[in-house]
């Protein structure tokens, strides 16, 4: 089945792309034209190398989300002429 009719890439060849370490819709791009054109091809990219259509993308980590810090503001440096 064509992902992209501009360029005629089918979906196996977005799937070899991805193999072969493609994997973002961006990567697609580069390696065959796909989405380069009229953009409708796009989400359907997406979604295919959504479902793992790249073997090599880590799945997120589902652990707890990191803790997020609080910076304090900096001390407000002393003026000149200020006096002590």
């Amino acid at each position: 089945m064509y992902v992209c009719s501009c360029f005629g890439v089918t979906e196996q060849q977005v799937k070899q792309h991805a193999e072969n370490g493609a994997c973002t819709p961006r990567q697609i791009a580069s390696a065959c034209k796909a989405g380069t054109d009229c953009g409708g091809c796009v989400r359907r990219i997406q979604a295919l190398l959504g479902r793992g259509a790249c073997p090599r993308r880590e799945p997120l980590d589902q652990a707890a989300p990191a803790q997020l810090t609080r910076r304090t503001p900096a001390t407000p440096a002393t003026r000149l002429g200020d006096a002590a």
